[in-house]
């Protein structure tokens, strides 16, 4: 969480200054970016894991509420000076979470606070695993391209090799700038060959180490079963 970006929006500087203070007690403390109604931009919502909204002056707080549900990975929370919320702005903003000034607020706005940021470092946690999930199979699928193909790209550079030694074993029925573009091409097949060398070394690498997985992974299923 201490990568975790807080902005909190109000025109009420007393209660700004309360939850600041109240959270810097805390062991925790995200990054919290202060700002009024008539300040806030809905486009920097993007930029933080949570939105505390409180007491306006300026805006409306429906308003406010309507933009960050543009959001979904960004949690709000707004607190009102009444007993209650609205009901209607409850029902208009369900992404929203609703909490009135009562005794305690404020420790308990710390607590949903901590909660959501807990739970929005946990949504980019899956995300993350999520899209390296994706760029692993992505590679797999490529490495298994290129198992696939080493037999024809081989026998191609095979046959390039193999032409080119030709041509430079007769030097007579080239010109010299031919031979020399020649020459250009033996070296870089040859360069091709190299790394489809290491690539075959490294691919028995990966099979040794999968069949040694295997094995220690059944040795340790037997040894449990025989304790049963």
């Amino acid at each position: 969480m201490n990568h975790s970006n807080v902005l909190i929006i109000s025109d009420e500087t007393e209660f700004t200054r309360s939850v600041v203070a109240r959270w810097q007690a805390q062991r925790r403390l995200p990054e919290i970016t202060v700002t009024t109604g008539d300040l806030w931009r809905a486009q920097s919502a993007a930029n933080y894991n949570l939105v505390i909204v409180g007491p306006l002056q300026t805006v409306s707080p429906s308003s406010i509420l309507r933009s960050l549900s543009a959001y979904p990975a960004t949690a709000a929370i707004y607190v009102s000076h009444e007993a209650s919320a609205d009901s209607r702005l409850v029902a208009e903003n369900p992404h929203a979470l609703f909490l009135s000034r009562e005794d305690g607020w404020i420790a308990t706005l710390i607590l949903i606070a901590t909660e959501a940021l807990r739970r929005s470092e946990a949504v980019a946690r899956a995300q993350r695993a999520e899209k390296l999930g994706i760029e692993s199979h992505r590679h797999a699928s490529l490495g298994r391209y290129m198992l696939e193909m080493r037999p024809s790209v081989n026998n191609a550079l095979t046959s390039v090799l193999g032409n080119a030694d030709l041509l430079l074993l007769e030097p007579d029925k080239v010109s010299t700038e031919c031979h020399d573009q020649i020459r250009t091409i033996q070296t870089m097949a040859l360069r091709l060959n190299e790394i489809m060398q290491r690539f075959s070394s490294l691919a028995a690498e990966m099979r040794s180490g999968e069949k040694e997985s295997q094995a220690e992974t059944s040795s340790g299923l037997r040894v449990v079963g025989s304790k049963f």
